[in-house]
């Protein structure tokens, strides 16, 4: 997996060149998100969707 700041620099790479500050700041938020559940899964932090659905069903 990249660097924090490398991933960060590729991603603003790839935004237009018109792309205002908020969508930076969320296309950013965005990859930080898939990151740390790529993570979790390499942890094995993670459940099934019924555990889920349990968990969800007892809100």
């Amino acid at each position: 997996m990249q660097a924090a700041k490398q991933e960060a620099l590729n991603t603003i790479k790839q935004l237009p060149e018109d792309a205002d500050m908020d969508e930076i700041m969320y296309q950013l938020y965005v990859v930080g998100k898939i990151r740390k559940g790529r993570e979790a899964v390499k942890e094995g932090k993670t459940c099934t969707s019924e555990e889920l659905k349990r968990e969800i069903d007892s809100w």
